[in-house]
Formats: structure tokens, sequence, C-alpha cells
């Protein structure tokens, strides 16, 4: 038999107790801004952007505050958990704990940069195409967080880099649960509940090895996705953008065209968080939008293009 990998990683970089720490989960957050507003300058300085390489730092901030992080939770809330957030609102503050939408990011960045391109007169295609050239650098780290989390896993697999994920035991059936609970609670006391089980595989390896006995071995979906959403993507609008000279709106249009396209790549493999949308998961149904989104975006930007061609 294969002896697949048990999750046993931290979601802590430094823990300082009770709960607290510095958590992998933030230092995604703000290593993003940091490659992001680094890249976005290096396009400014070559003259790629409308904004001067002084304006770059204020855009990002504000767009990583306003657009990323409030819009990935209330896109959240909205798409994958409505009902505990209709019941209790207050949990929209509790990002520490994760639960972002990735479409709800981009939602919410993309009506930020409307609304500072308004305000200081700029064009809002261009301000778009330089944002969808970094943004796969915030994805591809949010993926890297979402495994050290052990979060978002992958449909069952039987290759031999599977690998079984702890919080699997949340989502099985109930008695299958408390069976496992009492168990686990027999090797200590303290492993009594599904996240004391979580925490103590790091830390006992009479509970390892238990867990590797009945976990169902899966994708890591989130490395898969954090290649494709995030490398792939980068990859490949870092040289639409570098090499060849595209009207306003078409890097625009390529990345919701393109992100959507690798997003259903990677649901193939990952299970599904919320209950289906008839035959399609949530990322699925929500990524035929962006296509549709991405797809206006191209053809206004070549309408525009032909209009001050024949002026």
């Amino acid at each position: 038999m294969i002896a697949f990998y048990v999750h046993d990683l931290s979601p802590f970089l430094i823990y300082f107790g009770s709960g607290f720490g510095i958590r992998w989960y933030g230092l995604a957050y703000i290593l993003a801004f940091l490659f992001g507003t680094l890249l976005y300058r290096y396009l400014a300085k070559r003259g790629y952007s409308d904004l001067t390489p002084d304006q770059v730092t204020d855009f990002i901030t504000w767009g990583a505050l306003f657009g990323v992080v409030l819009g990935g939770r209330l896109g959240y809330m909205l798409f994958y958990d409505l009902d505990a957030f209709l019941q209790n609102p207050l949990i929209f503050f509790r990002v520490w704990e994760g639960g972002m939408s990735s479409h709800g990011g981009i939602i919410g960045l993309a009506l930020y940069s409307l609304w500072y391109a308004h305000r200081h007169h700029l064009s809002w295609l261009n301000l778009g195409d330089n944002l969808v050239v970094v943004a796969p650098i915030g994805l591809f780290l949010g993926r890297c967080a979402n495994f050290i989390n052990g979060e978002l896993y992958g449909r069952p697999a039987t290759v031999f880099w599977a690998i079984q994920f702890p919080k699997e035991l949340a989502f099985l059936p109930p008695g299958f649960v408390v069976a496992t609970l009492q168990d686990t609670a027999a090797i200590d006391p303290k492993f009594c509940t599904v996240d004391a089980v979580v925490e103590g595989v790091r830390s006992s390896p009479q509970l390892h090895d238990y867990l590797a006995t009945i976990l169902t071995p899966r994708y890591p979906s989130q490395i898969l996705e954090a290649l494709l959403e995030g490398i792939v993507l980068f990859t490949l609008l870092w040289v639409l953008r570098t090499r060849f000279c595209l009207s306003n709106g078409i890097l625009t249009g390529v990345f919701f065209i393109t992100y959507a396209l690798l997003r259903i790549a990677g649901e193939i493999v990952r299970e599904p968080d919320a209950p289906l949308i008839g035959i399609f998961t949530r990322g699925e149904f929500f990524s035929f939008f962006l296509i549709v989104i991405g797809i206006g975006f191209i053809i206004a930007a070549t309408f525009q293009s032909q209009k001050k061609s024949n002026e």
C-alpha cells in the first residue's frame, strides 16, 4: 500500500498561543502586496502605465484593502456562506480564519480601479491592463496559503502524490465523525473535537498514524491551482504586456477569459466546498460570467481602437 502524506502543516508562521500568531495566510497577502507593487512600478517606469511610479504604491495599497480584501471577503460570504453570514454578519470581519473568494476579489478590484480612474481622470482600461499582470502573484500566494491551511483540498485520488487532509473530518457523515472522535479520544482525551484532531496531528505520531488509516487520499488541488492561476497566467500576461503592443482593455479581457478557463480546469480535481449550482461547482458557475465579461472587454477595446484609427 502507498503511504500517503498526512497534511500536518501549521497555519501559523509564528504561534503565540491561544489561537494567536502570525499566519501564513496573512503573510501571503502582505507578500502579494509587496510583489504586486514592485512589478507595477516596474511597468510604470517603462511607460506601460498611465500611473507614475510614485502613484503606484497608493493605488495598490487601497486597491488591496478595498478591492481584494473587502471584495474577496464579501464575495465569499455571498457566494459560499450566505446562510452563516445572514445569521451572524459579524463573521465578515473574521478574515484571519480564511474564507476569501477570488471571484469576489477580482470584482472588488475592478470596481475600485473604476472609481480610482474616474477620480484621477485616468484610463480605466490602462489601469486594468497593468493590474491584471500583477494579480496572478496574489492568486499564486493565496493558493499556497490554502494548501498550508489544509483547506480547499481536491477530490479523492489514487496517485502516489495524493495527500490526506485532516480537515476532511469536518465534512464527513456525523456517525463516522463520532466514531472517529471516540478513537482519537482514546489516544489522548484532548483529541475529542475535529479542531483538536487537526491541530494534534502535528504533535502526536500515534494520532498521525491513525488518521493515515481512515482519511481519503486527495489531489492537492491548491498546488495545481497555484500553478495554473499563478505561474501560467502570470507568464502569459507578462509576455503579452512586455512583448506586444495591445490596445487598452485587450489584456484585461484576456485575463478574465484565461483565469476563468484555468479556474474551470482546476475545479476538475477540486472537491466542491459548497452545494452545486445545477451540474456546476460554484467556481465553474461564476467563471462563466467572467468569460462573458472578458469577451466584452476585448470587443470594446477592439471597437475603440478601430474608431481611433478611423478618426
